[in-house]
């Protein structure tokens, strides 16, 4: 039998530690693979690619990202959580894989609290939009007292059932004591074709998808759901000046899978700072109508447990259901 003194172990998780420490600073040493959870294109997709851009010219490595589509986020978001916890597999992903499904989905194949935060790249408020040929109402205010008027006849386009522009909606009918009828899609590119079409009323959408409609004027933007106004829109208000606190934006995360060492999550949150503090990255988000986030490793934890708890209690106090 072999026998271990208390100082041997101490002297072996210091050595391992050192180990650790030693694999972080030297990380990466290959390629490292992003998977998206969402189709090419769109502003899930198009926000981490910038970063991984900056990401393997700094490391010097490939970065490849990976759209693996399917369920919510879900399949993706499961392939990193069975990853190897070595930093050479992240997500990067909006809100519902990260702190939305496990609040709506009866069963997961993984845990997404058990995934290692790293950062929050970039977020893009949700805004109101409407079809101005259905819809007068050109105040948040209005469109209030348009939706008591018409007794729940109001339709509001999402992306879908579950998702952040379905929660949005939910939020907003609570805290205005309204009701909407909810026409769900599949992705934000059908709900905005019907809402240019006049098939529904309005839409809770990302500002980024729907922003060359507003300039086009084929749709128009009532407000925006971000805590205050934005820097490159002033004179939008939010929604948030009639439904105090009110707030839902589209952010951008990255995580690890389980078990990754913390040096190593240290070590790719400062390159992500390092990333986003670039004029060339900070100058591509902002085409995008996105506010770069960044922060500690701590944070972005802290960030993601709050998220889980507020949309958690959307979905309860809401009783959103979504069918598997």
């Amino acid at each position: 039998m072999v026998r271990w003194s208390r100082g041997a172990g101490v002297a072996l998780a210091a050595v391992l530690a050192l180990c650790t420490r030693a694999s972080a600073e030297d990380f990466p040493t290959r390629t490292v693979k992003i998977i998206v959870p969402f189709a090419a294109g769109g502003s899930a997709d198009v926000v981490p690619r910038i970063v991984a851009d900056w990401l393997s010219r700094k490391w010097g490595q490939a970065v490849v990202v990976e759209n693996r589509t399917g369920a919510a986020g879900n399949i993706g978001a499961d392939a990193v959580a069975k990853a190897d916890p070595d930093g050479y597999t992240l997500l990067a992903a909006p809100p519902p894989p990260l702190v939305i499904n496990q609040n709506l989905y009866p069963k997961l194949g993984f845990d997404p609290t058990a995934l290692v935060p790293i950062s929050v790249i970039a977020r893009i408020p949700n805004a109101l939009v409407i079809n101005p040929s259905r819809v007068s109402a050109k105040t948040i205010p209005e469109v209030i007292a348009m939706a008591k008027a018409n007794g729940g006849a109001t339709t509001v386009a999402t992306t879908g059932n579950g998702g952040t522009q379905h929660l949005t909606s939910e939020m907003f009918q609570m805290m205005a004591g309204v009701k909407f009828q909810h026409v769900p899609y599949r992705g934000s590119a059908p709900a905005l074709a019907d809402l240019v079409a006049g098939t529904v009323d309005m839409m809770f959408d990302n500002l980024g998808a729907s922003m060359q409609l507003i300039k086009g004027g084929q749709i128009k933007l009532i407000a925006v759901a971000s805590a205050k106004r934005m820097a490159a829109m002033p004179d939008v208000p939010t929604i948030a000046e009639t439904l105090p606190g009110f707030e839902a934006v589209a952010w951008f995360g990255v995580a690890a899978p389980p078990k990754t060492p913390m040096a190593i999550a240290n070590k790719i949150n400062a390159d992500i700072n390092e990333a986003l503090h670039d004029p060339d990255v900070q100058k591509k988000l902002a085409n995008l109508n996105a506010e770069v986030v960044g922060g500690t490793q701590q944070e972005t934890a802290d960030y993601f447990k709050s998220e889980i708890a507020r949309w958690g209690k959307v979905i309860k106090d809401a009783n959103v259901k979504i069918d598997q």
